[in-house]
């Protein structure tokens, strides 16, 4: 007895469904939470800084997803291990932690020799860190070759600190000619394509 073509398409159509159903079922399934937020307290130690600035790492901030920490081969991004030890003089002029500031807030400035300018700013979106848990990932780094200083008051480049390299801070203006001690000048009205607000990174 012949069995209908139209018969046998559907029997290998449920035979294929059923089988990839099973294989399906075999593979683990893995449930993804978006990133929780991270709760910083305003008196946090350096040591509650390094803890919390593992898990943005591990989180919300994906730094793991393309960096390792003490891998070898074909690395997506530098791994990580020891990274303070490099970071103290991989750029002439910067400390580890405004080398550290500039990797994240502006990645392109330097790029490792070898791999991709490829990392975004973790300050602005898709990731958008704050500048408090940008402290907190510096803070676990500096434990990776080093000892961690930073704390949440630490003032760099990017976050209205030190304007330029090195940490030292931004000397105060001097005041306009004329002007009376203590009192405000209204601001004059700026030019056309003056830039207003915030430091020009470099």
């Amino acid at each position: 007895m012949r069995v209908p073509h139209i018969i046998r398409i559907g029997a290998l159509v449920l035979a294929t469904t059923g089988f990839y159903g099973y294989v399906g079922q075999m593979v683990p399934q893995k449930e993804v939470q978006p990133p929780q937020e991270t709760a910083l307290a305003g008196d946090m130690t350096t040591a509650d800084m390094v803890q919390v600035g593992r898990q943005i790492m591990e989180g919300k901030g994906f730094c793991l997803t393309c960096h390792t920490i003490g891998k070898t081969g074909a690395l997506r991004f530098p791994d990580l291990a020891g990274v303070d030890v490099r970071a103290m003089s991989r750029v002439p002029g910067l400390n580890d932690v405004e080398y550290f500031a500039e990797s994240m807030y502006e990645p392109t400035a330097y790029v490792v020799a070898g791999f991709p300018p490829a990392m975004p700013p973790i300050n602005k979106p898709p990731i958008g860190l704050t500048d408090q848990e940008i402290l907190c990932v510096i803070a676990y780094l500096q434990t990776l070759g080093g000892t961690p200083t930073v704390t949440l008051q630490t003032k760099h480049h990017y976050n209205s600190g030190a304007a330029a390299p090195g940490g030292a801070p931004a000397p105060a203006a001097a005041p306009a000619p004329g002007a009376a001690p203590g009192g405000a000048q209204p601001p004059a009205a700026p030019k056309k394509g003056a830039q207003l607000d915030g430091a020009v990174a470099r």
